[in-house]
């Protein structure tokens, strides 16, 4: 798809790119069984690019953005805009991101 940039060199197994229409992936790393949406950007600022852990779902048009590490086991929910560190077993939205869920209790917390 020419639409669709991967620019990662360290990408574990099971990636699953859904509709990967206007999406730029440019992580230091991915993990294992990570599912990716359309138009989302992971992108560096500068130099630095984000991590990704396993089982990270980041849903459609949201934003990861420089020196971040998105723990594994979460969720960045449609367009939110990460650009702070994920802990794992966490669920994030919003602009900037907060943190909804963590280990499956509802919080408002930021991140």
């Amino acid at each position: 798809m020419n639409t669709l940039f991967i620019h990662t060199q360290d990408i574990g197994p099971g990636l699953y790119i859904q509709h990967g229409f206007a999406t730029i992936i440019t992580a230091k790393s991915i993990g294992k069984d990570c599912w990716i949406n359309q138009q989302v950007t992971i992108g560096f600022n500068g130099a630095d690019s984000p991590v990704i852990k396993d089982n990270v779902t980041i849903r459609a048009g949201a934003k990861v953005i420089g020196n971040v590490t998105v723990g594994g086991n979460s969720i960045v929910g449609a367009n939110a805009v990460v650009v702070k560190n994920v802990p794992g077993n966490s669920t994030v939205v919003g602009v900037p991101a907060y943190i909804i869920k963590r280990d499956g209790i509802k919080v408002k917390e930021s991140l």
